[in-house]
């Protein structure tokens, strides 16, 4: 039987935007944005090692394992900021390279160009202070700066051959207007964001923190060390307060702390535990590799290597269940902790911790890890056909 006119439209409509997103990720920017993320990681895991070694005071894995996670979580956001400055360097050669653009000026006006764009350095600044700054944007501004340079030369010498090389150094007018101005790209985005501290605790809270959170790495902002210094002192006073009336044997006052969040993203920003996990199951090769090796990091609920080398950053098809995946699972999660299904937390617990076993020592109640479970079978249905639709577009590629 064949399908009706009416019947055919969203089916014809669907295929319009398969066809959409794969020419979007299959564009020289986007082709060279994921060649270069992986650069950035690469230099985000040199970057940490550095600062654990040779940092005074960096290296406490000896003592005990707690030292060590506070080494690591204290070193991270410095080494995204490393990141960012490779990424800035290795996205304007792949752009040059796909853009047919002069290789040496556009590397060396994009360089210039993104050091413009970052706050002005203070005196007394360390390199490492001032790496810290910068780690929890700098990966968008790198990527703005990079885009923005390669289009302006990118145009110039389309529409100005005579004028080809003059359009790298066009394309750092505007960034020297920023500087002049004093604009902290990546202090905007902070202050955009001030006011998720006066949210609460209430659901529409854990939603609009989980879709920005998850909104943020997709546009290649560290979407947790961005929302630190703004969400994090509020939620961990709520988690200090219940876990006062878990000492005095009271009913525990509220449900959206930092340990709910446990539950919410599993594997990680965006729950990707379930997506590590199909990838090592996939025929793809690229794909497999990378699901196998990031599996590990996703048990402990780091997903910087996934979200970096698969990359999850500006990628049309897995963009849409990174952020909506979680905010189902919040969604879940609150409801049955807001009915008592499950009990609410009462201890802060790192996330590095896995993730069941997390969920118990947080609630100390046998039902969260159900809870959890529950979560991951849902997240792992959804990001099914989202893998299986991203496996299609790679073997196109190939």
């Amino acid at each position: 039987m064949s399908l009706s006119s009416g019947a055919s439209k969203p089916l014809f409509a669907a295929s319009k935007i398969s066809r959409a997103l794969a020419g979007f990720a299959a564009s020289p920017a986007m082709r060279a944005l994921n060649a270069a993320l992986p650069i950035g990681f690469a230099a985000l895991v040199l970057a940490l090692l550095t600062i654990l070694f040779l940092e005074p005071g960096g290296w406490r894995i000896a003592p005990h394992p707690a030292f060590a996670l506070a080494a690591i979580a204290g070193a991270m956001l410095p080494a995204f900021g490393a990141m960012s400055c490779v990424t800035a360097i290795a996205l304007a050669v792949q752009l040059a390279r796909r853009l047919a653009l002069p290789l040496v000026p556009q590397v060396v006006v994009t360089a210039l160009a993104f050091a413009l764009a970052l706050p002005h350095w203070q005196t007394g600044t360390t390199p490492l202070l001032y790496l810290r700054g910068v780690g929890a944007s700098g990966l968008l501004v790198a990527i703005l700066v990079g885009m923005l340079c390669a289009a302006i030369a990118s145009a110039t010498a389309r529409y100005l051959p005579a004028a080809r090389y003059l359009g790298a150094p066009l394309a750092l007018l505007p960034f020297i207007a920023l500087h002049a101005l004093g604009i902290d790209a990546g202090a905007l985005v902070a202050t955009a964001l001030a006011p998720l501290a006066r949210l609460g605790d209430n659901y529409p809270a854990l939603l609009a923190i989980v879709f920005v959170e998850t909104a943020l790495w997709c546009v290649g902002i560290h979407g947790p060390a961005l929302l630190a210094g703004v969400v994090t002192p509020v939620y961990l006073s709520l988690q200090a307060e219940n876990t006062h009336a878990f000492a005095a044997h009271q009913p525990l006052p509220h449900i959206v702390v930092v340990s709910l969040f446990l539950f919410v993203f599993p594997g990680g920003a965006g729950a990707t535990l379930p997506l590590a996990a199909l990838l090592a199951l996939s025929k793809i090769p690229r794909l497999h590799r990378i699901g196998r090796a990031t599996l590990p990091f996703a048990l402990i609920n780091a997903n910087e290597p996934l979200l970096f080398t698969l990359p999850i950053v500006a990628n049309p098809f897995l963009a849409l269940p990174f952020i909506g995946i979680p905010l189902l699972l919040a969604s879940i999660t609150y409801v049955a902790v807001a009915s008592g299904w499950v009990a609410r937390a009462a201890f802060y617990v790192p996330s590095s911790i896995p993730a069941t076993l997390s969920v118990y020592l947080a609630t100390l109640d046998w039902r969260a890890p159900l809870l959890l479970l529950v979560n991951l079978l849902v997240a792992t249905f959804l990001w099914l056909p989202a893998v299986r639709a991203y496996e299609r577009h790679e073997v196109g590629l190939a």
